[in-house]
Order: structure tokens, then sequence, then C-alpha cells
């Protein structure tokens, strides 16, 4: 091919907040297919929390990403050139292909997507590892039984718009923690949830006292920090607490903070476990075909914030994850 790949390499280690120089924009040509391979144009890129620690020289459940390595990022390709028996041109395939135009494949470790099931984009979202990662952690690790109060922190992102929709699906009461009015009223209108509190303009330790009078059984963490310690003091006997993620605390250039009323978990007998998705790989098909039906009969709405850009506006917009920005999973679709 005589296409140019334009990527985005990891130019230095973030202190903090990642900046703009952190990063590298580089380019160079697009290699041909070789026997068993194919070329794969990018059409849409994943941005994740997660994505802050792997830029991160410590130890953790993936290695870090290379100094000078294209960054790592989830993806949506379509096949351009193949030399590979089980994928066709125009095919569209899901993998960890990172942050570039262009992407040549053996085809280890993707799946090709069926299209016309649902967009493109979902496969990165609620079919993907958000899904994923609420499925599993809701059902398996926090084993949610009917009629438990769940309380879901980040609840307008991609992970917690899942997990209170799957809990509802579950005939369990949802409270969601969220910033800004427009997000809680998302989650109590579009998405169903019975209660939503606004942590920027809210009191949280009091609002769940309103809101979850009896305790919370299900606390599905996706923020850390203030409102993890904040939702200890509100557990019911024998409560789960899910560790997902911890946004809050991501940048944070000081130690991390930790939840100071964990003894909480003591007095009410509760547990708190931290999970990573990648460990329930060989049941994401049992997964996709539930929340492809629930999706399907409307029981789950995919709520997606797509941005129209191109490699070089990746840096800007996974800034968007720690500004608050987005609503559902954030997607940038390559013009």
């Amino acid at each position: 091919m005589t296409a140019i790949n334009r990527q985005i390499r990891l130019a230095r280690r973030p202190v903090g907040e990642v900046q703009a120089d952190d990063w590298a924009h580089g380019a160079e040509p697009v290699e041909a297919a070789g026997a068993g391979e194919f070329v794969g144009r990018t059409r849409y890129i994943s941005l994740d929390p997660a994505m802050r620690g792997w830029l991160d020289d410590r130890p953790s459940y993936v290695p870090p990403v290379a100094l000078g390595e294209v960054m790592r990022a989830g993806s949506v390709v379509e096949v351009v050139e193949s030399n590979h028996p089980k994928y066709r041109v125009g095919d569209h395939v899901v993998g960890t292909f990172g942050v570039q135009e262009y992407v040549v494949s053996d085809g280890k470790g993707t799946l090709k997507i069926d299209t016309a099931l649902a967009p493109p984009s979902t496969y990165l979202g609620a079919l993907g590892m958000p899904g994923m990662t609420a499925y599993f952690g809701l059902l398996d690790v926090a084993a949610l039984k009917e009629g438990e109060t769940v309380v879901v922190s980040g609840a307008a992102g991609a992970v917690g718009t899942m997990v209170g929709q799957i809990a509802k699906v579950k005939g369990c009461r949802v409270v969601g923690i969220a910033g800004g009015p427009e997000k809680c009223a998302l989650l109590t209108g579009e998405l169903g949830f019975d209660a939503a509190i606004d942590h920027r303009s809210e009191d949280v330790r009091k609002a769940l006292r309103t809101h979850a009078p009896d305790g919370i059984d299900v606390y599905f963490d996706n923020v850390g920090g203030a409102i993890l310690d904040a939702a200890l003091t509100r557990l019911a006997m024998h409560a789960r607490v899910v560790i997902c993620g911890a946004i809050s605390q991501y940048n944070t250039e000081t130690a991390v903070q930790g939840p100071s009323n964990y003894l909480s978990l003591l007095v009410r007998r509760a547990r708190m476990e931290g999970f990573v998705v990648f460990d329930y790989a060989r049941r994401y098909p049992e997964a996709a075909k539930e929340l492809t039906g629930w999706i399907t009969d409307g029981r789950i709405k995919v709520k997606e914030h797509v941005v129209e850009g191109t490699v070089d506006d990746f840096p800007e917009v996974l800034g968007m994850l720690f500004r608050g920005e987005n609503t559902g999973k954030l997607v940038l679709r390559l013009a």
C-alpha cells in the first residue's frame, strides 16, 4: 500500500495530568499484508480511564506502554487488504490495535464483528470491555441478588451506565453518583435509575442516607477517593464493594487517597474486592449474548459519546475523560 500511517506514541511518562508534549505524533508508510495477515484501517478508537495507568512505569495487571511505543488502545478497524483466511476486505474487526490509522495483524487476539447487529462503536462500549466489566463485576464479583440496593459511582460513564441498567434488569434499586445536573437527569430519566446524586453540588454522605436508607448492598466503585469513603459509611450487613477503578486518583501527584472508613467492612461483615475484566475473557461470548438480548429488547440503552476527528486529536479527547466531559462510552471516530 502507498498510504501513510499516522500514529500517537508515548514520548515521556506523565507526572500528574497528561500533557500535550507527553505524546509524539509520527507517520510511517503502511506495510503490505504478509502471509496470513491483513491490513486494517482504523475507524473507531476507544478512550478509557485505564489508559492513564498504562502510562506509569509501575507494576499492574498489564505491562506499561513503553516509551516510544504506539499508545495502547482498543479499536475497530475495517479490513482493506487481506491474506488472512478468516478476514475479507470490508470486514470490521475489533482488537487492541493502538492509536494509529492503519494496522497490520495476523489476527491473534482479534474478533470479527457483526455491524448489522450493532454499530461498530458499540463493540468498544456496551458490547466491549465496559459492558463486560459491568456484567462480570456486578453478577460475578458482587454476586448481585434481586431486590438489593446498588450504588454506582461514575454512573454516567461507560461502565457506570451499564452497571445501573443491568442492576435494574435484575430487579434492584439503583442509585447513581455523577457530576452535574444533566448527567443526573439522564440517569433517572432515560436510563431508569431510581435516584441520582450530584457529587458536585450535594453532600454525598447525606444524600446516601436519603436514597439508601436501609444501607448499600452493592457499591460499584469507579472513582475512589472521598466518594468511596462516603459509601463505606452506608454499607448494609454483608455488603459487597466492587473496586473497578479510581479515576479521581489517577492524576494525583501525591499518595493515593485510601479509605479511612474501611473499618465499616468489619462492622458490617462486608467485603471489598478488586477485579480485572480480562480474567473473564473466556466467558465474554456468554455475556455478549445476554447483553445483546437486553439491548435488542430495549431494557438496556446504549450511551455513547462519539467525537469526530483524526488520530492527532487523541490526546485532547483523552483529556475529556478526566475533565468529566463525556456521557457514556467515549469513542474517537476517525474521519
